[in-house]
C-alpha cells in the first residue's frame, strides 16, 4: 500500500469488527484511485480472516461518507486527451463495488452526511447500509455531462416506479427516508447513535445490532409524489419527459422540469436509455460491464470536460453543451458499444 493511501483510508480491527475509514475529510472523502486499490486488497485479506467477521464503511469528519471520485483529475485527464487513467480508475472501481456487493461477510456501511456517485458505489451495495438524519443520497453526474455509474444504473433501474430515473435526471439527492424507498439504503439510525453501532459490531452480529438501535425514519416525500412521478418519467424521452413535468401544475413537478433543462441534453439521453437497459440485466456485474463502456465514452465527450470546467474549476455554473435536445439514436446507441479487447468483463461472456 502505496503512503498517500495509507493516510487517505485507514484499516483498523475491532474485536470481530474490521472498520474501514474514508480520510480525506477536507474534500468529504472524495475517492482517488490508491484509496480504491488499498479497500479491495484489505477486503481480500479479510475474506479470509476468521477473526473479522464484520466489515463497516465510514468516513472521517462530519460533512459525509464519501463525495464521489477525484473529479479534478479525471477532467485533468479528460483535457489531456488520453483517458487512460481514469479508465484505469474506473475498471478497479467498478470492481471494487462488485467486491463489496459479493462479500460473503456482512458490510455495514455508514451513509452519515454527504453520499454521491463513487459513495453511493462503496456504501449502495453493501449488505447493511445506515442512513441518519443528516444523510443526503444522490447521482449529481448528469450535471457534469456524465452518466450514474458505479453500479447506480441497477440500483435506480430497480426503485419503485420510476423514482429512480427522476433522481437520475434531477440530479438532486435524497434524504434518508426516500433513499430507503428508492432501495439505496436498509436502515435509519441517528447520528448520534453510530459510535454505539461502531462499538456493539465489535462484539454482536451485524444484523443484531442494527436491529437494536434502528429508528423510523419518517414520511419519504418522492414516494408521496409517485402519481406524477410515474407518469412523467414513464415518457419515451427526455423532451417528453419534461413536457409531461410542465403539465403536472404543482412546484415540485416545475423545479424538477427545470433541473432537467440545465443539464447535458446528451448525458440525459444516455443516462435515460442507460436505466432502461440496466432494467433488463439480469446482474450487478452486467450493469457495471454496460457502465464502464459508457463511462469512457462520456469522459471522451466535450460535454464532461465543460461541466466540470463550469461546476468545479471556474464555478460559473454556466456550461456549454455541445449537443442539441434533438439526438439520433444512433449518437446514444454508440455509448453501448462493445469496447474489444478493452471491456471490464466482470459478467460472463454470454452474459451479455
Amino acid at each position: 500500500m502505496s503512503d498517500v493511501a495509507e493516510h487517505d483510508v485507514l484499516f483498523e480491527q475491532r474485536g470481530r469488527l474490521g472498520l474501514i475509514t474514508l480520510n480525506r475529510p477536507k474534500v468529504i472523502n472524495a475517492l482517488n484511485h490508491a484509496m480504491v486499490i488499498a479497500m479491495s486488497e484489505a477486503l481480500t485479506r479479510w475474506a479470509q480472516d476468521d477473526s473479522i467477521q464484520t466489515i463497516a464503511i465510514t468516513g472521517a469528519g462530519e460533512r459525509g461518507l464519501c463525495a464521489g471520485g477525484d473529479i479534478v483529475g479525471l477532467y485533468e485527464d479528460a483535457l489531456s486527451g488520453d483517458g487512460s487513467a481514469s479508465a484505469r480508475f474506473w475498471y478497479d472501481e467498478y470492481r471494487l463495488n462488485a467486491q463489496i456487493a459479493r462479500f460473503a461477510k456482512p458490510v455495514v456501511a455508514i451513509q452519515d452526511g454527504i453520499v454521491l456517485g463513487g459513495g453511493i458505489g462503496i456504501s449502495a451495495h453493501a449488505s447493511h447500509r445506515i442512513v441518519t438524519e443528516r444523510s443526503r443520497l444522490g447521482l449529481p453526474e448528469v450535471g457534469i455531462g456524465f452518466i450514474p455509474d458505479v453500479g447506480a444504473t441497477w440500483l435506480l433501474s430497480r426503485a419503485p416506479g420510476q423514482i429512480g430515473t427522476f433522481v437520475a435526471l434531477t440530479a438532486g439527492s435524497v434524504g434518508a427516508a426516500d433513499a430507503i424507498a428508492i432501495g439505496l439504503s436498509d436502515d435509519f439510525i441517528s447520528s448520534s447513535k453510530i459510535p454505539k453501532l461502531l462499538k456493539a459490531l465489535e462484539t454482536t452480529d451485524a444484523a443484531e445490532a442494527i436491529l437494536l438501535l434502528a429508528a423510523d425514519p419518517g414520511i419519504a416525500p418522492l414516494v408521496a409524489s409517485r402519481p406524477w412521478i410515474d407518469d412523467a418519467f414513464s415518457a419515451p424521452g427526455v423532451p417528453e419527459i419534461v413536457g409531461r413535468l410542465r403539465t403536472v401544475g404543482n412546484p415540485e413537478a416545475e423545479r424538477a422540469a427545470d433541473a432537467i433543462d440545465g443539464k447535458s441534453p446528451l448525458a440525459l439521453a444516455v443516462t435515460l436509455e442507460s436505466l432502461r437497459r440496466a432494467s433488463a440485466l439480469t446482474s450487478l456485474e452486467q450493469a457495471l460491464d454496460q457502465e464502464y463502456r459508457v463511462s469512457r465514452r462520456a469522459h471522451a465527450a466535450p460535454d464532461f470536460a465543460e461541466g466540470v470546467r463550469a461546476q468545479v474549476i471556474d464555478k460559473d455554473r454556466n456550461p456549454i453543451w455541445e449537443a442539441s435536445k434533438a439526438l439520433s439514436p444512433d449518437t446514444i446507441d454508440a455509448y453501448f458499444l462493445p469496447l474489444g479487447d478493452h471491456e471490464l468483463g466482470l459478467a460472463p461472456a454470454t452474459g451479455h
